[in-house]
């Protein structure tokens, strides 16, 4: 069996496992995520016929929520609150050199392996700007700081 029909086995097989659920679409499109680190194209034409909806509401789901990628990831990933406690202690400042330095915008991976996704709070409001790192939150972070976190992570 090839790769592609595998997945699609997958895919069919983690739709069948909840679409009797109530309200089975965001279940779906989360165990997929986990199995695929993102969802894949072919995933939205199946959902949609599964649940007997239009491809355009299950991408419009997709591309709604920011936990949803449809590439997957770099090695590392970058979240940068952009929520307006951070941004009034700099964010915008942090967002810029984040872009520069990993030479991508939003939702992109830089050849360094990161990737950037912005998220609207990570709970660390006293603390802006904030990011969050591989899963690890840091607070108070400046260009210098990200430079170091990023050093340390590898990246």
């Amino acid at each position: 069996m090839s790769d592609a029909s595998a997945d699609l086995t997958e895919i069919d097989r983690i739709i069948d496992g909840h679409r009797t659920l109530e309200g089975p679409m965001l279940p779906i499109l989360h165990a997929i995520q986990h199995a695929f680190g993102h969802i894949p194209e072919a995933a939205i034409a199946r959902i949609a016929h599964a649940l007997n909806l239009g491809r355009a509401e299950v991408h419009g789901v997709v591309s709604f929520y920011h936990d949803f990628r449809e590439t997957p990831a770099g090695t590392h990933t970058l979240r940068i609150c952009r929520a307006e406690a951070c941004q009034a202690q700099g964010g915008a400042a942090l967002e810029a050199a984040a872009q520069r330095r990993l030479a991508t915008g939003w939702h992109g991976t830089g050849t360094c392996g990161v990737t950037l996704e912005p998220v609207y709070c990570l709970g660390l409001c006293a603390c802006g700007p904030a990011v969050e790192l591989d899963g690890q939150l840091h607070g108070r972070v400046d260009a210098d700081r990200l430079e170091t976190l990023l050093k340390e992570a590898g990246a």
